[in-house]
């Protein structure tokens, strides 16, 4: 549904963006994770034909996003970081508003109206001045006007940014309520985001993209498996700790705790891809003489996931000379574009 080869946009000298490659098949969510700054907002402003790319090809439900880019529009639901309400109109009003434009047809718009309310919990806010609601209601409002000519793409920059727990939870559900019947890409800084709501991660950073994957194979495959963390009675002895590095299944262990004095150490096991050695270690540590408060399983998170790989491009740019940095930057053939263009998007978003 959502294609997008070697992406690059460069504004002066500075890339934005270089080589984006990514896939989402039709009904999927995915999370488009980066740090601010990474690029996440403009790859976003070039899918909704906002942004033309400096190179690349984007193409949505088939269209080629810059050469068919009113067919793109038509079939995307676009909701920017800051949602672009008029605050002097009702919520009933700016969504048959937002209809016409769209293009709805003047028979289905009461229709798809309602419809969009009802999706998005505003049914009861209908007659409500926007400027009135809270700010988890206008998010609402702002999904509900990029949902209303339902179309089978939707684009989310940030949606929860600024809400309070309980509304983000509100949101993330509807956004998951959507998937299945819409395609939707999801752009956010926020970890538990991703993997309470997206089943596609695409993690981005300095503009490009770092790794794509389903959150628990990314986990998996940066971890190349899980382990256990073991609470036991101090002291204890080390050499009796590294015992349990014989047990089958297990790659090392280590010591956590800082003092042997502690009346608790910990203990963390980590064991080998698709072993579960559980039964075996409690055998081994009764057998050690340990006596044991607690076993949990213990896991990778996309955090750790996350922090890791951007640490690593970190790493492998700081490495480069910072000739090969400037070059690049020079090669990359430049869009024709004017410094007020460059700042359309920042003027546009508050009027759209």
């Amino acid at each position: 549904m959502i294609e997008v080869e070697n992406l690059c946009k460069v504004y002066g000298t500075t890339p934005a963006l270089q080589d984006v490659s990514f896939s989402v098949k039709a009904g999927e969510i995915l999370g488009f994770l980066g740090p601010n700054g990474a690029g996440k907002t403009t790859t976003l402003r070039i899918l909704s034909g906002y942004l033309p790319a400096t190179y690349g090809t984007a193409r949505i439900a088939g269209y080629e996003v810059h050469e068919q880019s009113m067919a793109v529009r038509e079939r995307i639901g676009y909701l920017p970081e800051t949602p672009p309400l008029y605050p002097d109109m009702t919520v009933e009003g700016f969504l048959h508003f937002v209809a016409r434009i769209k293009r709805v047809a003047a028979g289905d718009r009461k229709t798809r109206v309602e419809a969009a309310m009802r999706r998005c919990g505003i049914l009861d806010r209908r007659k409500s001045l926007i400027r009135k609601l809270s700010k988890g209601y206008r998010q609402r409002v702002g999904i509900a006007q990029a949902i209303v000519h339902d179309p089978p793409v939707i684009v989310l920059d940030e949606p929860t940014v600024g809400l309070d727990p309980r509304q983000i939870i509100e949101v993330r559900n509807l956004i998951k309520s959507l998937a299945g019947d819409h395609t939707i890409i999801l752009s956010t800084h926020i970890l538990p985001e991703v993997s309470m709501t997206c089943s596609q991660v695409a993690i981005v950073n300095r503009g490009r993209i770092v790794a794509t994957g389903t959150p628990d194979n990314l986990m998996e495959q940066l971890t190349s498996g899980g382990g256990y963390e073991i609470e036991v009675a101090g002291p204890v002895a080390e050499d009796a700790v590294r015992s349990l590095s014989e047990v089958p299944g297990v790659r090392s262990v280590e010591l956590l705790s800082e003092s042997a004095e502690e009346p608790r150490q910990r203990i963390q096991v980590i064991c080998e891809s698709q072993q579960e050695p559980g039964p075996e270690l409690i055998a081994a540590c009764v057998a050690q003489g340990f006596k044991i408060y607690e076993m949990r399983r213990t896991r990778a998170s996309l955090e750790d996931v996350f922090l890791t790989l951007t640490a690593q491009q970190e790493a492998t740019l700081a490495a480069s000379p910072p000739e090969e940095e400037s070059e690049t930057a020079e090669s990359v053939p430049v869009a024709e574009e004017t410094p007020a263009e460059e700042s359309e998007p920042d003027e546009e978003k508050e009027t759209t």
